[in-house]
């Protein structure tokens, strides 16, 4: 649909001068000869800007501008006269004129203030539409926290979220560290701000050099332009570093002194670049066991650790399990436009389970058992929910061997989902070795 432009000037031809121009741009024109008539059109079929004489009988343009800014005041209105003056701009722009053209005015000059005045207004139209959904989305009265830790940690967040100390969250995977770190932004003064989340384990260690402090142009093959990294993208907003944990020791030193300094130094550049972010970082390893290990920087851990907040598994705030099951499926029903509910068994078996991937895990459940269902209805068996999560009462059947075994299993198996897959880590975590993971791996058929 074409924008449409209102023409408002007491000299018809004048009027329709200014129409051919615009029409040339593709805008559809209508003309009208007195600022009244131009508001019984902005009333009843509406307009995307107004273009109108400053000097008119009747109602001038001083005055239908601010008629206008009381009744439609996201609606832009230039004004055109041939008494230009500084204090006649100044006049305008106090009035809430988008902008002011004197006479005579050159057509391009007109139909670019045209689009501008378009592009700010859809500009504004995004930002009040995009803090809506944030103030729906990330509002308290959303955020699902019946257990106490859960409240505790709210409270947390709510209480640090307008400084500008480094926070670190470390958690197991799924237990929402993303969340929390969102919440710290969109809670903050720098929502107005980019938020730039980076995970840490996806980059090999030089590319990860590359991708946070950005490079310049001819610094590596391939760099074939000058490209800003994350901490600059991230600059009067908050930079959310995912997976520090997995970081090496050589860039850590390098991360160091970027959160020190508050600057960074592009790969190939020779001047460093001030930046102003909000440092958040997390990690599902315990990085006081890292430091011990050797393999995370205990300077580094005091610089990010500033606000610690540790997030709690899933099992151990079991009051949250069904308040978020209902919540994912009362999602999934809004995306499907299907009616569906949960069986007593399924809440049952929910209840039951152990939860290692946590609430990831569990909203995957619940899409899993929207998918599956056969009516309206989820079933335990719609959820295909392992095993091993079935709660103490299956480990109490069998010989004690076997109850042991899968005990371990269940171990194991939340190991591995906490570690994605990755089985040295999942060694790690457990504290045994590689080579005894896949023995008790192989004994027990996982």
């Amino acid at each position: 649909m074409k924008p449409r432009i209102l023409i408002v000037d007491d000299q018809e031809r004048v009027a329709e001068v200014i129409a051919t121009a615009l029409a040339h741009a593709g805008y559809e024109c209508e003309t009208h000869r007195s600022g009244a008539s131009a508001l019984t059109a902005v009333e009843q079929r509406g307009a995307d800007a107004v273009v109108t004489d400053w000097k008119m009988e009747e109602m001038d343009g001083m005055e239908l501008l601010r008629e206008i800014r009381r009744r439609r005041p996201e609606l832009p209105v230039i004004l055109i006269t041939a008494y230009g003056s500084v204090s006649s701009a100044v006049a305008a722009m106090r009035e809430g004129a988008f902008d002011y053209v004197t006479k005579p005015f050159d057509n391009d000059e007109l139909r670019a203030t045209i689009a501008r005045a378009l592009e700010m207004t859809r500009l504004e139209r995004e930002n009040r539409y995009l803090r809506q959904e944030i103030g729906i989305r990330y509002s308290p009265d959303t955020i699902i926290a019946e257990s106490a830790r859960s409240r505790e940690v709210l409270d947390l967040v709510r209480r640090v979220a307008a400084s500008r100390a480094a926070v670190l969250i470390q958690g197991e995977s799924g237990t929402g560290k993303e969340l929390v770190a969102r919440l710290l932004h969109y809670w903050s003064q720098r929502v107005g701000n980019p938020i730039v989340a980076v995970n840490c384990k996806a980059f090999a260690e030089g590319v990860l050099e590359s991708e946070l402090f950005g490079h310049e142009k001819g610094a590596f093959t391939g760099a074939l332009a000058v490209r800003a990294g994350c901490f600059e993208r991230a600059s009067g907003g908050t930079l959310f570093l995912d997976e520090i944990g997995e970081v090496g020791l050589e860039f850590q030193a390098k991360l160091l002194r970027a959160v020190q300094e508050g600057e960074v130094l592009r790969v190939g550049g020779s001047e460093p670049r001030k930046v102003d972010v909000r440092i958040v970082a997390a990690t599902n390893r315990p990085i006081r066991d890292e430091i011990a290990a050797g393999r995370f920087r205990e300077d580094l851990f005091f610089r990010l650790n500033v606000i610690p907040i540790q997030l709690a598994p899933l099992r151990e705030r079991r009051e949250d399990i069904m308040p978020l099951a209902r919540h994912f499926l009362a999602r999934q029903t809004a995306e499907t436009g299907r009616k569906l509910a949960l069986t007593s068994e399924a809440e049952e078996a929910i209840l039951a389970h152990r939860w290692p991937g946590n609430v990831r895990e569990l909203e995957n459940a619940i899409e899993r058992g929207a998918v599956l269902a056969r009516g309206e209805t989820i079933a335990p068996e719609d959820l295909l929910l392992e095993q091993s999560g079935a709660g103490p009462r299956a480990a109490m059947t069998g010989t004690l061997q076997e109850s042991i075994d899968k005990v371990v299993a269940g171990r194991i198996d939340a190991a591995i989902e906490a570690a994605r897959g990755n089985r040295a880590e999942a060694a790690r975590n457990l504290g045994i070795d590689r080579a005894t993971l896949w023995r008790l791996m192989k004994r027990l058929g996982i």
